[in-house]
């Protein structure tokens, strides 16, 4: 328990409200919070933050997308996901260049180093995600994902 001045004591995770009788949504919270506290330890040396991964995996999986599609891919607003490419730019991790067809749309996508550091970091996320899953059995593991998926 963390003992607060002059209050209770809060529980720690995994304890009350924050363990198995916590409430689903308050549960799933913490989880990723929890995960994106581990990936961001595991890029630390990194050029690369939480986000900007998850931005280039979108980006390697769907090339030909905009920005404002990668934002929703992401889980990120589109003013977000602008600061992100214009920081993967500078970072010389990706490139733009105007779209062939369209007007205002970039063409983005990785440079040689944007895949070398996308290599790195998911083979880091990969190993981070088998630790994570360590103990769960592919059945159990194809529920979660299942149930996850159905959350949508």
């Amino acid at each position: 328990m963390i003992k607060s001045p002059n209050q209770s004591p809060l529980p720690e995770a995994g304890e009350g409200k924050r363990g198995d009788n916590g409430y689903l949504g308050y549960l799933l919270r913490q989880a990723a919070n929890a995960y994106r506290y581990r990936v961001e330890s595991v890029l630390a040396d990194l050029p690369l933050t939480q986000p900007q991964f998850s931005a280039l995996v979108m980006l390697e999986a769907y090339p030909e997308h905009s920005s404002a599609d990668l934002a929703r891919l992401a889980f990120l607003t589109p003013q977000t996901m602008s600061v992100i490419v214009s920081n993967l730019s500078k970072s010389g991790l990706i490139t733009r260049s105007p779209h062939a067809v369209h007007g205002r749309k970039q063409h983005i996508e990785l440079t040689a180093l944007g895949h070398e550091v996308l290599r790195a970091a998911k083979d880091r996320i990969y190993a981070l995600e088998k630790d994570l899953l360590s103990g769960v059995s592919n059945e159990e593991e194809a529920i979660v994902r299942r149930w996850l998926v159905g959350l949508l």
